[in-house]
């Protein structure tokens, strides 16, 4: 199984009025975020197979980050801000899933998700805004491993 990760470009800062975050979803994509989202999507694109799955976040920056690649989508409230790994893992059925699956998400649950998957001692991998992390599940030796496919930061494309 085939994992991407894409955590949603530069956003907007958080209101200083909103302690409970309820307008946090309403976050947009700055002017830099929007560049960000386009260079992936770019790369992105001739990457994902045809029969990717795509999900996203109920965020809007996470919607205008889905949008830059022009593909189908499915808004998902398991990947809002918020979320947990688990969450992330049993929405995918990850390492079951037999399509390739992209998740457009947020930190810290793509990072933790990472360093569940690879097995690190930190709880948290850093995750960039924009970058995205390519997983794949195999089977060696009777055991389910997790490899690195790529990283990719929108800077150096």
């Amino acid at each position: 199984m085939d994992l991407i990760l894409w955590r949603h470009a530069e956003a907007e800062e958080g209101f200083e009025s909103d302690p409970l975050g309820t307008r946090d979803l309403d976050r947009t994509l700055t002017a830099r975020g929007e560049k960000q989202a386009s260079r992936m999507a770019n790369w992105l694109d001739r990457q994902l197979p045809e029969g990717a799955r795509i999900l996203v976040s109920p965020a809007r920056r996470c919607e205008q980050t889905a949008l830059a690649l022009g593909r189908k989508y499915k808004i998902r409230s398991e990947l809002s801000p918020g979320g947990t790994a688990a969450q992330l893992l049993a929405l995918v059925q990850w390492p079951l899933s037999k399509s390739p699956i992209l998740v457009i998400g947020h930190q810290p649950t793509l990072g933790q998700t990472i360093a569940q998957l690879l097995g690190l001692q930190e709880s948290d991998c850093p995750v960039k805004k924009g970058a995205l992390w390519w997983l794949r599940s195999r089977d060696r030796d009777g055991r389910c491993q997790t490899a690195v496919v790529t990283v990719q930061s929108p800077e150096v494309l």
